[in-house]
């Protein structure tokens, strides 16, 4: 897994979306984008792709894609619609964009690297991890005072946590 790190300057949702979606493909790779601000670090995505990479291997992914897939692990909800939350949006958005190389490819370490390299001609400098915003992690994967208080867990580990419930609340 690589982790390419910027900032997306988005006219169009769905057509950076395709474009990312098909330089993953020309490389047989999944490419993911994700505000930065929603992800509380690079275990937090490595996490949602070993989650989604096994509900895949068991017949219990919810997506027909594994992009998508990952995108709700990371979002530790169900719902398609409420995960695009952690999606990029229409204008300067930073970002974290994850790149995993398909099942059966040679080579995935190179394969993830040249895919992360085209993936950056996309994106200006900035953003990435830099960017995430505890308030707006604590809002989205619902974290209160309380929660907090009565852990010692680290607010990347409370939303690790929310990720690995997802199975559970299948």
């Amino acid at each position: 897994m690589r982790v390419v790190e910027g900032v997306a300057d988005v006219d169009d949702v769905e057509a950076f979306v395709a474009t990312l979606g098909d330089v993953g493909d020309a490389n047989g790779c999944t490419v993911q984008a994700f505000d930065a601000r929603y992800v509380a670090g690079r275990d937090h995505l490595a996490s949602a792709l070993t989650h989604a990479n096994r509900a895949f291997e068991r017949g219990e992914n919810v997506a027909r894609e594994r992009a998508v897939e990952v995108l709700l692990y990371a979002a530790g909800r169900r719902q398609i619609r409420r995960a695009l939350t952690m999606g990029v949006e229409t204008g300067e958005t930073p970002v974290v964009v994850l790149v995993a190389a398909k099942d059966g490819i040679t080579d995935p370490d190179a394969t993830e690297e040249a895919t992360a390299n085209a993936v950056a001609e996309h994106l200006g400098p900035g953003g990435g991890f830099d960017a995430r915003d505890e308030s707006v992690l604590r809002d989205f994967f619902e974290i209160g005072d309380a929660e907090l208080r009565a852990t010692d867990a680290s607010l990347g580990d409370l939303v690790h946590e929310r990720v690995a419930l997802l199975d559970v609340e299948k």
